[in-house]
């Protein structure tokens, strides 16, 4: 091995791109796959974003010219069938699928998986947002689920240290891509629960394509955040990405950075807070001494006023004067009632008289009615009445036959008699 046999970097990138440009199967191409990391460049209009299936991944380019002639405006998870070519971009010698044409076919394998588990996990009630429980305004302690190495964390503590340096951070280290990451991140939340005297936590991790965050989508990642005994945070990736975790936490944030401007009071906030609590406490504290004052000059004028002695003698001319006017009152009522009492006594008895000589006027004619009505009056005159046995009275003749037995009645005394039979 020479020197001057041995090639550059880029000569051998050239040499890769020939290759791949001379074999005419990478000029035209149709790939099926998932679209994931999509990015949208606003400056230039291209689309970058990667085709992926379940054991493979490519990065893809679409280029401004070629997404203004495409009516599909794709998102991360759709299944897409992508036409293009195979290039290498020298500069960094990675190849790439430049994709000219794009038409929809169908959802992702993946995405589709996570759908149903989402819409699973939410019939539960992991996401229900009347579960969601409120922040503390200032925590005592914060734990931190992430990466020891990654940029969250640095975040994080950067953004701690600017708004509330004295609260005190515990890193609970877990992976937060690849295989079994999921787990270790549930593992990782149970831990800040159970070894942590924190009142708050945050899953966190900043950001990356769409499979770098697909362990935040474990099921068991949710049911974790969901089942804390202490609040949740959740700063995943960027904005754009919403993951289970994001959904099931208390508080979702866009970044790491976001969590902790979430979850860290700003002290110049909270300073300024305590300095107009304080004020407003002077000022009601002022007006209440001022009003407490102003009462107490008033019962003392009052007090004043009503000095026992004072009191006693007012209530004792009052009361003298009081007797006088009783005694007045009373003296003139009884001579009215006198008065009055002699005048109704001479009425009663001229009224009663009156109603005497009325009386046995009455009585007298009465009786002289009686006398001129009574039945037995003519019996003196030589008449008499004539009585069944039972005492009946019989008026009339053919009665009389029908008896046997009879009583005659006469002024002086009653006769019995028997009806003679007719011959």
């Amino acid at each position: 091995m020479t020197n001057e046999t041995a090639i550059s970097v880029s000569e051998l990138n050239l040499m890769v791109a020939e290759a791949i440009r001379r074999d005419p199967r990478t000029r035209s191409v149709i790939v099926r796959g998932e679209i994931s990391g999509f990015k949208h460049h606003i400056a230039t209009g291209h689309w970058y974003f990667s085709l992926k299936d379940s054991e493979a991944a490519v990065s893809c380019v679409m280029f401004r010219t070629s997404t203004l002639k495409t009516a599909l405006r794709p998102k991360d998870g759709d299944l897409v069938l992508a036409e293009g070519y195979i290039d290498v971009y020298a500069p960094q010698g990675k190849y790439q699928l430049y994709v000219t044409g794009m038409r929809p076919a169908g959802l992702g394998e993946e995405y589709i998986r996570l759908e149903a588990l989402k819409r699973r996990l939410a019939a539960e009630g992991l996401f229900d947002p009347g579960k969601k429980r409120p922040l503390p305004l200032v925590p005592r302690k914060v734990a931190v689920v992430t990466s020891h190495s990654g940029a969250a964390m640095h975040d994080i503590l950067n953004v701690s240290a600017m708004r509330c340096p004295s609260v005190p951070i515990v890193l609970v280290p877990v992976p937060v891509q690849g295989s079994g990451a999921g787990k270790k991140i549930a593992e990782g939340i149970r831990r800040a629960n159970e070894e942590t005297d924190a009142d708050v936590i945050i899953v966190a991790r900043g950001g990356g394509a769409a499979e770098d965050l697909w362990c935040f989508n474990d099921e068991e990642v949710a049911r974790a955040v969901a089942g804390s005994r202490k609040p949740v945070v959740s700063g995943v990736g960027h904005e754009i990405d919403t993951t289970l975790c994001d959904l099931a936490a208390d508080a979702r944030a866009s970044t790491p950075s976001n969590a902790a401007e979430i979850v860290f009071p700003d002290r110049k906030e909270l300073t300024g807070r305590v300095s107009l609590l304080r004020s407003g406490l002077v000022r009601a504290w002022t007006g209440e001494y001022r009003k407490a004052e102003l009462r107490l000059t008033e019962m003392t004028r009052r007090f004043s006023a009503l000095s026992p002695d004072k009191r006693i003698s007012f209530l004792m001319s009052q009361a003298s004067l009081s007797r006088t006017r009783l005694n007045g009152g009373i003296q003139r009522i009884l001579e009215n009632h006198y008065v009055k009492i002699q005048t109704a006594r001479t009425s009663l008895i001229r009224a009663a008289a009156d109603c005497v000589r009325e009386a046995e006027h009455k009585a007298a004619k009465l009786q002289e009615r009686l006398t001129a009505v009574n039945p037995t009056a003519v019996l003196n005159r030589g008449y008499a009445m004539v009585y069944e046995p039972e005492g009946r009275l019989i008026t009339r003749a053919e009665e009389a036959r029908q008896k046997k037995q009879m009583t005659l009645r006469f002024a002086d005394g009653r006769v019995d008699v028997t009806r003679k039979e007719e011959q």
